[in-house]
């Protein structure tokens, strides 16, 4: 609870200091003008942005949903979006999203889906997100590849990182799944150096426990081997929620004004923007993901507009999809405790 809370503050820290940093940095930029802007958006445009926003939330639900179906495990709507509120609010207030997926587990197994099968379709999941965030680098670099030219050498190796970063996550997500004696030792070493720093006791019985979890492990990852057909669908949901999140900068873009020819190549640069994010362990990538996107923005407008476009859109992308996970996470937890005592 002292880590969930101070990280929690944490955020909230680091969003104001980004946002401060937009702000005041750009000397051009003043909230008067900001408000006009907002005022004076297309309403049409801005409502599909806020839909595409809420879709990187429902898609992420729908991807764990097909997945657990695969394994014989079917769950509401409602629940796939309480998997996904959870994922999405605890990934963006831990460093390098580590705390999005046991959280979203906490509610599957409550929910009766077994500790194995979760871990599994959480795994895959990850894998399938992973992927389609590297096809989507694929189409800026073949599309954008001008956009990514003119970014700065910060914004260039941050990009680099990060694409370096998900192709090795990819790979070590896959050999997770396709080797159980790699994935049996990774697992012995973090219980011994847990054992080290005293924060488990009686090491063996910890070691059983995770023979037995393999097995389970094992014979998920073997089953849903002959559902390729469940992955497919995972994948494109997936991208689906890439393609909403990235869109939201595009649409808020129209939504000021801008032309459709150049809402393109918003969405190719917010793509690289995507990308970069992944390089810093920062909660949320806040401030290196505001840097990226004045970077890239500020090749098809002026700094003012270009800051304006980015705390909009990002405000509608993370800031208030963030508010609303975090309440769907606290009714769904307040929910579960209730049943839990019944």
């Amino acid at each position: 609870m002292k880590k969930k809370v101070f990280w929690a503050v944490a955020f909230v820290i680091i969003a104001a200091l980004s946002i401060w940093a937009v702000t005041s940095q750009n000397k051009a930029f003043s909230f008067k003008s900001f408000t006009e802007y907002v005022r004076n958006a297309n309403p049409y445009y801005m409502t599909a942005a806020v839909l595409s926003a809420a879709g990187y939330i429902f898609f992420e639900g729908a991807a764990i949903l097909v997945l657990l179906k695969g394994f014989g495990y079917k769950r509401t709507n409602a629940q796939g979006t309480l998997y996904s509120a959870a994922d999405i609010y605890f990934s963006a207030i831990t460093p390098s999203a580590t705390g999005g997926q046991p959280a979203s587990a906490y509610f599957m197994v409550k929910d009766g889906v077994p500790s194995a099968t979760t871990t599994v379709v959480l795994l895959l999941n990850l894998i399938m997100y992973t992927t389609s965030l590297m096809v989507v680098g694929v189409v800026a670099a073949i599309f954008g590849f001008g956009i990514f030219a003119h970014l700065s050498v910060l914004s260039k190796v941050c990009v680099i990182i990060g694409l370096v970063v998900q192709i090795i996550l990819t790979l070590v997500f896959v050999l997770l799944l396709r080797s159980r004696r790699i994935t049996e030792k990774i697992g012995i070493v973090l219980l011994r150096f847990l054992k080290k720093i005293h924060l488990i006791r009686n090491l063996n019985k910890r070691i059983e426990k995770l023979d037995r979890t393999m097995d389970e492990f094992q014979a998920c990852a073997d089953a849903i081997a002959d559902k390729k057909i469940v992955l497919v669908k995972a994948f494109f949901i997936n991208l689906a929620q890439r393609i909403c999140n990235i869109s939201v900068s595009a649409l808020v873009f129209l939504a000021g004004g801008g032309v459709i020819h150049d809402a393109g190549n918003i969405w190719l640069a917010q793509s690289f923007v995507a990308i970069g994010a992944n390089s810093v362990p920062i909660p949320g990538a806040m401030g290196i993901t505001d840097y990226l996107m004045i970077d890239a923005f500020g090749q098809f407008m002026g700094d003012d507009v270009a800051s304006q476009l980015e705390l909009l859109s990002r405000s509608l992308s993370f800031y208030i999809c963030i508010l609303v996970c975090s309440i769907t996470t606290l009714i769904g937890y307040i929910v579960v405790r209730k049943r839990g005592k019944k």
